[in-house]
C-alpha cells in the first residue's frame, strides 16, 4: 500500500479522505502553520495530497497572498517531496481555473481555456504550470480540478446556506435556472483513490453525475430538515443592485458553471454513485447529528 502525507491538517476535504479513502489506514497529515516545508520528512511516502490553500474569504485577503499560498508554497513542497523520492504529487485545484460563471446554461468541457478571473483561480492556474514543470516518470503529477465540495463539516457558503435554510421559512431563491457542479466528499475521496492506484498523470475534472440549480440545492436542503419553503422570485433590479455590492455572491447563485467530465472518468475507469439528492442527505443528517446530538 502507498503511504500518503496529506499537506493541510485537519482540513474538511483531509478528514473526509481519512474517514472514505481505501488508503485510509496508511494516511498522516501535516499542518504547513506548525511546520516548515524543510522539517517534513518526505521520504516516508510514496503519494503527497496537497491541500493546503487560501480559498475565498468573507474578509479580504491581500492578492499576493493567494499567490505565496496557493502557489509558491506548493511548488516548494512540491520540489522537496520530488527530491525525496515521492513517487506521486496529487495537487487539489479548482474549476476557477476556466474562469467566471455564465449567465447562459453552457455546458463546458474538460478541454476549454483557461481564463481564471480572480486571484483565486489564477493562483491555483499558476501552480498546475509550474508543477507540470517539475514532473517526469519517476515524480507523477495529478491535478484535481474541484466544484465546491459538500459533506459532512462543510464550511463556506454551503454551511451558510444551510443555516439560512435552517432558521428563514421564506426565501429569494425561485426559479433560479442556473446549473452549477458539485461534488459531495466521497465522490471527491473517490476520484482520488483511482488517480492513486493508477499513478494517473495529468488533469482531472471531478464533479458529481448532473448539475444543480441553486433552487434545486435550496429544496433538497430544505426537505432534509422536514421544512417546506416558501419561495419567490428576486425582481431583477434586486438583482442588479447585489451585484454591483456584491458580484461574487450574484454569480454563486445566480450563474452556472456546470462541465461534460466524460474525458475524467473514461480515463479513470469511474464514476461517482453517489448523487446529489444522496449526498445532501447525508450532510445534513451529520449537520444536525453534531448540532442536535441526534442519531
Amino acid at each position: 500500500m502507498p503511504r500518503i502525507l496529506i499537506i493541510g491538517k485537519n482540513s474538511f476535504i483531509g478528514t473526509n479522505f481519512k474517514r472514505f479513502s481505501y488508503y485510509k489506514d496508511f494516511v498522516d497529515e501535516i499542518s504547513l502553520i506548525e511546520n516548515k516545508p524543510e522539517e517534513i520528512d518526505f521520504s516516508k511516502y510514496d503519494v503527497v495530497l496537497h491541500l493546503a490553500a487560501i480559498v475565498h474569504q468573507s474578509k479580504r485577503v491581500p492578492e499576493n497572498q493567494y499567490f505565496e499560498i496557493n502557489r509558491d508554497l506548493c511548488l516548494k513542497v512540491a520540489e522537496l517531496a520530488a527530491k525525496a523520492g515521492v513517487k506521486q504529487f496529487v495537487f487539489l485545484s479548482t474549476h476557477k481555473v476556466y474562469g467566471s460563471s455564465d449567465r447562459k446554461q453552457i455546458l463546458r468541457n474538460e478541454t476549454d481555456e483557461c481564463k481564471p478571473a480572480d486571484a483565486y483561480g489564477k493562483s491555483k492556474y499558476e501552480a498546475e504550470i509550474e508543477l507540470r514543470k517539475l514532473e517526469n516518470y519517476d515524480f507523477i503529477v495529478s491535478v484535481v480540478r474541484c466544484p465546491v465540495v459538500y459533506g459532512d463539516g462543510v464550511k463556506g457558503n454551503i454551511r451558510k446556506l444551510i443555516r439560512l435554510i435552517e432558521c428563514c421559512p421564506i426565501l429569494p431563491f425561485d426559479k433560479i435556472n442556473n446549473r452549477r457542479n458539485f461534488i459531495y466528499t466521497e465522490n471527491l475521496v473517490g476520484f482520488i483513490d483511482r488517480i492513486i492506484k493508477l499513478r494517473a498523470s495529468g488533469t482531472f475534472v471531478v464533479k458529481d453525475e448532473g448539475a444543480l440549480s441553486t433552487t434545486e440545492l435550496v429544496c433538497f436542503i430544505a426537505k432534509n430538515f422536514g421544512k417546506r419553503m416558501i419561495m419567490f422570485k428576486l425582481p431583477g433590479i434586486f438583482i442588479r443592485v447585489m451585484n454591483y455590492f456584491a458580484p461574487s455572491l450574484v454569480e454563486s447563485l445566480f450563474y452556472s458553471m456546470d462541465f461534460n467530465n466524460k474525458k475524467t472518468k473514461e480515463v479513470l475507469g469511474f464514476t461517482p454513485e453517489i448523487t446529489p439528492e444522496e449526498g445532501i442527505h447525508r450532510m445534513i443528517e451529520a449537520y444536525k447529528e453534531k448540532k442536535y446530538g441526534l442519531s
